[in-house]
């Protein structure tokens, strides 16, 4: 079967699209992908999302909701004809568990445009059932990248970081979370100080951290705070973080060692030993975080960062079509359940 995957992270940047042909079922699916595509979001669409995190009212929402479904359909109507299902993450705006979990992006319009039916809602079908809503691509990275005898980490570097951590292929082994921020308070900075990524990675490169800053930071209960857990952008913002370093440099520096020094923390309190750990999402590209975890982990970085979470999407979708559990409670909190809601193109 091909699927279509459609990702939107917490950078709230775009979405990005992966074609896979996916045939076998659990424990052995094979996969191939065939295409991938990354559409970044207008500037005053994505400026639309950044607010919806923060304090739109409900015309804002609802009208945001049905322009990011159209969007989508324009971003993935270069696939139409080649994708016999479409698998669709959703836009989170708001990410509260296990009271709430919100996503936009109305999958009516890619089912309609496309003519293939959708599968969507995945995180609140997890919620409704116990579990965070997150990390959902658990048990897709397991079926991907599992090999036998090898102690593996899959981790994404996006607005949030979160990783996957498994034994071979064994579904019991399984542990994944969110460890805390990704890159969303190093692109809020960026952003505040109107400089694109690479100046900002270039300053950070050269600068030190905050020491007495960080030891503040790093005392957030939430990374003391044992798996399954879950976070997102409400949390992480630099209006929460105190003291700020006044020093544009230090700033950028400080916070990407933040990223890296919880991230490192996590493993050592919550994983322990690893053979490999695959790095994804778009804080693979930023040269100073994967340094600073090179220096401890054995990682490596995907040859396509930013394919890992829209495969991982396609293959929920694949699942949830011949039936199948798609998201392991013991990953979420919640329950092993397919889950999922399906929109037919009429």
């Amino acid at each position: 079967m091909r699927v279509l995957g459609l990702m939107s992270g917490t950078s709230a940047d775009g979405v990005d699209l992966v074609l896979a042909e996916f045939t076998g079922s659990p424990p052995e699916v094979a996969h191939r992908v065939l295409a991938h595509r990354e559409v970044a979001y207008p500037e005053e669409l994505r400026m639309r999302v950044l607010r919806a995190m923060r304090h739109a009212d409900t015309r804002e929402i609802a009208l945001l909701h049905h322009d990011l479904g159209r969007f989508y359909l324009e971003a993935a109507f270069p696939f139409r004809g080649s994708a016999e299902l479409v698998a669709l993450s959703g836009q989170t705006i708001w990410h509260e568990p296990p009271r709430a979990t919100f996503q936009l992006g109305e999958p009516s319009h890619l089912a309609l445009g496309l003519e293939v039916p959708v599968v969507y809602g995945f995180r609140s079908m997890d919620l409704a059932a116990g579990g965070q809503g997150a990390p959902l691509v658990a048990y897709p990275d397991l079926l991907l990248y599992g090999e036998a005898g090898k102690r593996k980490a899959v981790h994404n570097l996006g607005g949030i970081s979160n990783l996957t951590y498994f034994h071979g292929k064994d579904p019991s082994s399984l542990l994944a979370f969110d460890t805390g921020p990704g890159v969303c308070l190093f692109d809020e900075a960026a952003g505040i100080l109107g400089l694109t990524w690479e100046e900002a990675t270039a300053l950070a490169e050269k600068a030190k951290p905050d020491e007495e800053a960080l030891k503040t930071w790093l005392s957030h209960p939430y990374f003391q705070a044992p798996p399954p857990k879950t976070t997102g952008r409400e949390v992480w913002r630099l209006e929460h973080l105190s003291p700020l370093p006044q020093d544009p440099a230090r700033l950028l520096r400080s916070l990407l060692e933040l990223t890296a020094r919880s991230i490192l923390e996590a493993y050592r309190r919550f994983v322990g030993q690893v053979d490999q750990v695959l790095l994804a999402g778009g804080g693979a590209r930023n040269r100073v975080l994967v340094a600073l975890l090179s220096q401890h982990l054995p990682v490596s970085v995907m040859e396509n960062p930013k394919v890992r979470e829209a495969l991982a999407f396609a293959l929920l979708g694949y699942l949830h079509a011949i039936g199948e559990v798609n998201v392991l409670g013991r990953a979420t909190g919640g329950r092993d359940l397919r889950a999922g809601q399906r929109v037919e193109p009429g």
